[in-house]
């Protein structure tokens, strides 16, 4: 559990480096098992997990007291849930590393394959929750995370926890050379993928001043008072004061965060609505508005589909006109909608959305070509999580994004640490893709991220922040080497691992 809660405090915004010496711990605990060495393998790995997922999700119950009266009694659950269930990857990592039962220093790479198997696993089964993966560790923007250019963030997983787990062997019996050269070699490994990252950061192009001119809009509603029906006429009035704001120049876009108003927009933009002219006054003619928000679709049966949605607003003479409209696919389980529904509400379990039933998912997701802005491929808060998806994305619609919008409530997690690795996760996201991002969130932490993961204090609101940010869209650059060959180097990565099993059981035959 102490290799677990070390590697965890690895991760932004404690930054602990010296916490990735966490997973040789790990190895080793698993390598000096008892009498039951099966049995022990898992329950061990199973408390590494436990103290990593304690450190990486336990943000996870602020959102429960945001109505604590109805959802409070749960979040101790969620939490052990939550990190108890990742857990049992990490158990079962433990377990395959016993049974490869590889002895020397290649074990390392084993180790690396099987527990990054472990956590591409855990970004893929039911709905995925890459939350923290190991290669995302490193600080986006620094020197080793533009190694996810490359490889990826699994990939990156595979080296990171090797090199970490090279470190344990120095403690190994046998000669001085033995036990130096594999730390050594971990050591030059990361070097050297830290001088790749000076190199790549070095080459960064300058923003344009002919670029779009984006202003972010940060209202820090805290999300205790902005499903309060008496809040919304103050709520509407923060987010058009903020986004007139006088500046030098005038912004081309206005971005307001994932469920930046407590109703439903078809409501509030309908013929004959008096929050429709309030609207259209927070933008001036010419300008365009991104905002998150919850949309209906009643069908002619009367029935009502619910989406959370970016919606595309741009400013004419006569008002507001949508100019595109793009529904969340990857939906949150038990925050946006019950997994199981009909079983989890028979026992006294719903989801954290504020609507009257869970909302749907929307289409295949592809970038959003609006009038008077680049196409853009939005990732509306957890979307932001997953490698490739914006890839995944352009592929399927013939069409490279020249930006990338990251829309998210984080008001969810409170002040914790939640906010802080969100942005970190996210910004990997604009490092493997070569594109910027646009990050907007009511309470922090938004940012405007440049191609190489980087968002400088200037271009940062901190958690509980008011006010805009300004800034010109840093440029795309072009597709990286990750674009092209996904998780090609992640594949042969883990097939060396595997040759090494191998190998080692053939020589002992």
């Amino acid at each position: 559990m102490l290799g677990g809660l070390a590697a965890g405090l690895a991760h932004p915004p404690f930054g602990l480096l010296p916490g990735l010496l966490g997973y040789g711990l790990f190895m080793r605990a698993v390598e000096t098992t008892g009498p039951r060495p099966l049995r022990s393998s898992f329950f061990r790995g199973w408390l590494a997990g436990l103290g990593y997922f304690a450190i990486s999700v336990w943000w996870i119950t602020e959102a429960f007291l945001v109505d604590a009266a109805a959802h409070g009694w749960m979040a101790p659950f969620a939490l052990l849930f939550m990190a108890g269930g990742l857990s049992l990857f990490w158990g079962v990592a433990g377990l395959l590393y016993r049974v490869a039962d590889v002895r020397g220093p290649w074990r390392v790479l084993v180790f690396a394959g099987i527990v990054a198997l472990a956590e591409w696993t855990r970004g893929h089964v039911f709905t995925g929750f890459p939350w923290n993966l190991p290669g995302e560790t490193w600080r986006a923007g620094g020197p080793v995370s533009q190694a996810s250019a490359l490889i990826g963030p699994y990939g990156l997983t595979w080296v990171t926890v090797a090199a970490a787990a090279a470190f344990a062997l120095a403690f190994d019996r046998g000669g001085r050379a033995a036990r130096i050269l594999p730390p050594a070699l971990a050591a030059a490994v990361l070097l050297a993928l830290a001088g790749f990252g000076a190199w790549r950061l070095q080459g960064a192009p300058p923003v344009s001043d002919g670029a779009p001119l984006i202003r972010i809009v940060q209202a820090n509603i805290d999300q205790k008072d902005k499903w309060r029906p008496e809040n919304l006429d103050a709520i509407i009035d923060t987010y058009v004061s903020l986004s007139r704001t006088p500046a030098g120049a005038s912004p081309q876009i206005v971005v307001w965060p994932e469920g930046a108003l407590p109703a439903v927009i078809d409501d509030l933009l309908a013929p004959g609505s008096p929050y429709a002219a309030r609207l259209a006054s927070a933008v001036e003619p010419g300008q365009s508005l991104l905002l998150g928000a919850n949309r209906a679709d009643y069908a002619p049966d009367g029935g009502v589909d619910y989406f959370n949605s970016l919606i595309a607003l741009r400013r004419t003479a006569v008002g507001l006109q949508v100019t595109g409209v793009y529904d969340k696919h990857r939906l949150v389980p038990f925050g946006e909608f019950l997994p199981f529904g009909e079983l989890a509400t028979s026992l006294g379990i719903r989801s954290l959305v504020h609507m009257p039933e869970d909302f749907t998912a929307g289409p295949e997701p592809g970038p959003m070509r609006a009038r008077g802005m680049p196409p853009v491929q939005p990732l509306i808060c957890y979307e932001a999580l997953f490698p490739r998806f914006a890839e995944n994305a352009a592929v399927r619609a013939g069409l490279r994004p020249r930006w990338l919008l990251n829309v998210s409530n984080d008001a969810w997690f409170g002040a914790t640490s939640g906010p802080w690795q969100h942005l970190n996760i996210a910004s990997y996201r604009a490092i493997e893709n070569g594109l910027p991002m646009v990050r907007s969130t009511p309470t922090g932490v938004s940012a405007v991220i440049d191609a190489y993961g980087r968002a400088p204090a200037e271009r940062r609101l901190g958690l509980g922040a008011v006010g805009v940010i300004d800034a010109r869209l840093p440029p795309a650059i072009s597709a990286t080497p990750y674009n092209f060959i996904g998780e090609t180097a992640f594949a042969m990565m883990l097939l060396l691992s595997l040759a090494i099993v191998g190998f080692r059981h053939l020589g002992r035959r």
